[in-house]
């Protein structure tokens, strides 16, 4: 799924990235459009990794106040960040949909120890539905209002709508994180009358530049405009629920992230 000159370059940013600042990549996968399974010929590839620092960097009276994040100034087409795994781990109490469609990316470069599938185990039965649908809700409300209002509409941006109302509608059939690939998404929850507009804004968007515009697309725009009208204000001011308090899966997480330390 990724050329193999671009995926060694990858690599080595991945393990440059690791000299530099001392750290032990645990986990690096692609996310945006190419693990959606929409990505144009032009798109980026967004790089993102969860790692860890030597322990004893840990064990400082103000590690809450030290950098958490990694990140490099976008220069190219790969764009590469990453976040401690102290952060994620805090990220994933609150149910951060970033962070979930990270570990069940299907375009993973490093996976090293347990986190991933850990994580992943433990994400059914710990994510709150509340938090996920308002992660996806406002993401379509946003691109739905400053992109398809248009005459002429970025097709790119009909994705960054209908994936998360169709995951929304995942989460409401399935009480549970929906998949990450666009297609599977489809398959499970999209309406059959939005099926054909669909596979044609597929095939559009996979042979047109990212700035590609084209018509809007009637029966894409009334199942858009019916999910929100449904949604209502059902998701608006719920936030993202602090469920650190009293959670249940502390002491795992705590396990995890000493397992972690002890094989960096």
């Amino acid at each position: 799924m990724i050329e193999k000159t671009v995926h060694e370059e990858i690599m080595r940013r991945l393990h440059a990235a690791e000299a530099e600042h001392n750290v032990k990549i645990l986990y690096a996968c692609e996310s945006g459009s190419r693990a959606w399974g929409f990505a144009s010929p032009d798109s980026d590839y967004d790089v993102r990794f969860i790692y860890a620092r030597p322990r004893d960097w840990y064990l400082s009276f103000d590690v809450e106040s030290k950098r958490d994040v990694i990140e490099y100034e976008i220069v190219d087409e790969i764009d590469c960040s990453g976040w401690d795994i102290r952060k994620a781990l805090y990220l994933f109490t609150r149910t951060n949909g970033a962070l979930l469609e990270w570990l069940v990316s299907p375009i993973r470069y490093i996976e090293s120890g347990p986190l991933r599938s850990r994580l992943t185990n433990l994400a059914p039965r710990t994510a709150n539905q509340i938090a996920l649908c308002y992660h996806y809700s406002h993401m379509a409300r946003r691109n739905a209002r400053e992109y398809l209002l248009k005459d002429k509409v970025r097709l790119k941006k009909y994705f960054y709508v209908l994936r998360p109302l169709l995951a929304i509608r995942y989460i409401e059939q399935n009480q549970s994180p929906p998949p990450i690939e666009f297609g599977k998404l489809v398959k499970a929850v999209a309406p059959a009358e939005i099926v054909p507009g669909i596979s044609r804004l597929l095939e559009l968007k996979q042979n047109l530049p990212e700035s590609g515009l084209g018509e809007p697309i009637s029966e894409i725009n009334e199942f858009i405009e019916a999910e929100i009208s449904r949604h209502g204000e059902t998701f608006s001011g719920q936030g993202r629920p602090d469920l650190a308090a009293g959670n249940s899966a502390r002491d795992e997480l705590n396990a995890i992230f000493r397992e972690c330390l002890n094989a960096a």
